[in-house]
């Protein structure tokens, strides 16, 4: 990192569909458990199979406080603030509070879809002989509606409602990048401390991908239309691929600079060694060629001072889609030659904004244990996706290290080193 300095992990929390907390996330992985299942939600063959990963046995009241803010959270806050909470915990905040004003919150989101349920009066409101008015929403949809709805559905909400339970009065930012988001968060949460503006800063992402309101803009995201087995649906550089799997959840990190954690005697799970983004352009329509993956990776890894072979696994995007998967595999194979491949998606699907928290969470677990996951569903190798990756059982890391991938589909790419502890 620039200066010298190690910005190491003192805490960490998930919630997701594969478990609510490190250990249950880490026995998900272990065992090899998918949180993919049927959503048991309405049928319409213009949208997706109604499977995906959802968070289940969350329960906010037993975390958010005050329990009044529940009311302006929709469930991705509460999701976002229960990580958090985990992550200070973990990091031994509440015994030794940090110093407010040095304490900072990062967190990737995007827009927040509303919950249908919600809108459902507005809308009959506004019905005229069958049919819906639009010119009728300003007097008679608004008055339907809850007053502060609004605040449920903003992409800076998580990082506030974090921020204030925490009394985290240093910086504050929200990173809406699409499926880049939380890695970036973790980039620029490590940046600020380098900066010397904040001591610690919780860092992560949230998001849901499993509403119907983003289901109606389904073309957008690619699904998986054709499975007919929730568990075998997320299929990453499988041959069978066709199409991503919606989830939804969070996690979060607390960082701080070694010499802060180890003045507080604080243990350390993990350490950021580097990262990097780039972006290549889509012109014309043209599909993209990796080109901003490959140069992600070539300067997160100069960053931490690694070459290729340091690298005990790679934590790819594996969004589980045609183009997506040879691009970024083609772009791992000419950058990192040989190295393990472990594609969290094939546990939970991809989780939007809230994805590479989580996958991130992951890494941090198989550091920490010296063992690299299995991808699950993954039984034809893929020409194309010319990557190893590990599958059918766990396999020994062969270097403490890490580097953790997330594109997007608009040409962002992000990159992130992390050595064992």
């Amino acid at each position: 990192m620039s200066g010298g300095s190690q910005i190491v992990i003192t805490g960490m929390g998930a919630v997701s569909p594969i478990g609510i907390g490190n250990e249950a996330l880490w026995t998900s992985l272990r065992e090899g458990r998918s949180g993919v299942s049927d959503l048991g939600l309405f049928r319409d063959p213009d949208l997706p199979h109604g499977f995906g990963a959802a968070v289940a046995d969350f329960e906010p009241k037993q975390v958010v406080r005050p329990r009044k803010s529940l009311k302006v959270m929709s469930r991705e806050i509460q999701m976002a603030f229960a990580a958090a909470d985990l992550a200070c915990r973990q990091a031994g905040h509440e015994a030794t509070p940090f110093d407010p004003d040095r304490m900072g919150v990062l967190f990737g989101a995007e827009p927040i879809p509303c919950d249908l349920d919600e809108l459902v009066g507005a809308f009959r409101a506004c019905m005229v002989s069958g049919q819906f008015d639009f010119r009728q929403w300003g007097t008679k949809a608004l008055p339907e509606m809850f007053p502060l709805w609004m605040l449920k559905y903003l992409p800076n909400m998580p990082a506030c409602h974090i921020a204030i339970a925490q009394d985290a009065r240093g910086p504050n930012n929200s990173i809406a990048l699409d499926d880049a988001s939380s890695l970036l968060a973790v980039a620029e949460g490590v940046r600020v401390i380098e900066r010397g503006h904040a001591e610690v800063m919780v860092a992560g992402g949230v998001s849901s991908r499993i509403s119907p309101a983003l289901w109606v803009r389904s073309h957008v995201y690619h699904f998986n239309r054709s499975a007919t087995e929730p568990t075998a649906a997320s299929r990453p550089f499988d041959a069978g691929r066709n199409g991503m799997v919606p989830g939804e959840g969070a996690a979060a990190f607390v960082l701080e600079s070694r010499a802060h954690a180890e003045a507080r005697r604080a243990a350390v799970l993990g350490r950021v060694l580097g990262f990097s983004s780039a972006f290549e352009p889509n012109r014309d329509g043209r599909p993209l060629t990796g080109m901003a993956i490959r140069a992600a990776i070539a300067q997160a890894l100069k960053q931490a001072g690694l070459g290729p072979d340091d690298i005990g696994h790679v934590n790819a995007h594996g969004a589980g889609t045609r183009d997506d998967d040879r691009i970024e595999a083609q772009a791992i194979r000419a950058t990192l030659g040989d190295v393990p491949v472990f594609a969290p998606k094939s546990y939970f699907g991809n989780l939007g904004p809230g994805g590479g928290a989580v996958e991130m969470a992951a890494s941090v677990l198989a550091l920490a244990r010296g063992l690299v996951p299995a991808t699950l569903n993954y039984e034809r190798p893929d020409p194309e996706c010319p990557v190893n990756v590990v599958a059918g059982a766990g396999q020994p890391s062969r270097r403490p290290t890490a580097l953790l991938l997330n594109h997007t589909a608009y040409g962002q790419a992000a990159a992130v080193v992390l050595g064992a502890a």
